[in-house]
């Protein structure tokens, strides 16, 4: 079945439809990871997203029950230059555009999908739509044109009730500010010896402290971190009490908290393959990125804050630290990289241990 990808500035790709064949508007990202399609199209920070991927070929090793990065598919749309419809894994458990029906998310194939991150990468980020190919473009454009963002995204993807993940032996208890948590960094947490609770984005200081945490990890998420007052606040009375770790807009919310200003980049980070400096030891890490928000450097002059990590690509602010107030925080996805000391889990571990206490429930 044909179906048509319209973007916001007037450019037509005719292709092939896989998943569902619904109407679709939404803000188009694109994504350079060779694989990992799995875990990008269940990340929360991509809710109310249409995600082109540039690598040609996805589907080809089907989904599997442990790997979602949230419960489901969280993306509004996928674009890919072949979909692949037999997976061949051993671990595979359903076929992606099975789970696209199910969740009623369109996908279109058969387009030049590397053009279309040229056109992102040269004009920013816009919206599209995914729709018939009888659309007509008067039909389309006003489709578009009407279509706005959803004020607060991070109410779609956070949690509504405190859930745990428990880890044998744990060593210390830390509270999570659900502002979009992968389910990813709930285990590397739980691998370096945490018990997690697991908060919705608007919970109380009187919440978070009930559970006597010994840190607070602030998560990512997929809305302006503008939106997220009541997380900047709970932040502030925080700040020097407990250890706290942000990952993704965590970052620019511990920076608002902090008087720090931030701003929406052009089209932003998005793959696994971008070269972060770390500004510490000199060492260059390749790091997976999901974000478009960034603090403006110039704003950070007049805080308690230090600049840890830079991109190489365009100097954007890609770690922050705060250490005499327990805080530290990136805009990038940590990996697994357990021994080294700079790992920033390792390093909230240390600040767990100076800030006093194991074990405080």
């Amino acid at each position: 079945m044909k179906r048509k990808l319209v973007l916001e500035n007037g450019k037509v790709f005719v292709g092939d439809s896989f998943g569902a064949t619904t109407t679709k508007v939404a803000e188009l990202v694109f994504n350079t990871s060779v694989v990992g399609y799995q875990e990008i199209l269940s990340d929360p920070s991509n809710c109310q997203k249409m995600v082109c991927m540039s690598y040609p070929v996805i589907g080809n090793y089907g989904l599997n029950d442990e790997d979602y990065e949230s419960n489901s598919i969280t993306v509004s749309g996928i674009i890919c230059r072949q979909y692949n419809p037999n997976p061949s894994n051993f671990r595979y458990t359903h076929e992606l555009s099975e789970l696209m029906e199910e969740n009623d998310v369109p996908g279109i194939q058969g387009i030049d999908t590397r053009e279309i991150t040229r056109i992102i990468k040269n004009e920013g980020r816009m919206k599209a739509l995914i729709c018939d190919e009888e659309t007509s473009m008067e039909e389309c454009m006003r489709l578009i044109s009407s279509y706005n963002t959803p004020k607060n995204i991070v109410e779609l993807v956070s949690t509504k009730k405190i859930w745990h993940s428990r880890t044998a032996s744990y060593k210390y208890v830390v509270a999570c500010i659900d502002c979009g948590i992968k389910k990813s960094l709930v285990k590397m947490l739980n691998h370096i010896g945490c018990n997690v609770v697991v908060l919705p984005y608007d919970s109380s200081l009187e919440v978070v402290m009930k559970y006597k945490p010994n840190g607070i990890f602030i998560s990512d998420g997929p809305c302006n971190p503008l939106d997220l007052p009541q997380v900047v606040d709970l932040i502030k009375q925080l700040k020097g009490k407990l250890p706290c770790l942000g990952v993704g807009i965590g970052q620019e919310l511990i920076g608002l908290a902090y008087g720090t200003k931030v701003y929406k980049q052009k089209v932003g980070h998005n793959g696994s393959n971008l070269p972060v400096r770390n500004l510490k030891n000199n060492k260059i890490e390749i790091t997976s990125q999901n974000d478009i928000f960034a603090l403006e450097e110039e704003s950070l002059k007049n805080t308690s804050l230090t600049i840890t990590h830079k991109n190489l690509l365009d100097n954007v602010i890609e770690g922050i630290e705060d250490l005499d107030n327990g805080v530290i925080a990136c805009q990038y996805n940590p990996s697994e990289n357990m021994e080294d000391e700079e790992y920033i889990f390792n390093r909230f571990v240390k600040l767990m241990n100076q800030f006093g206490g194991k074990k405080n429930a």
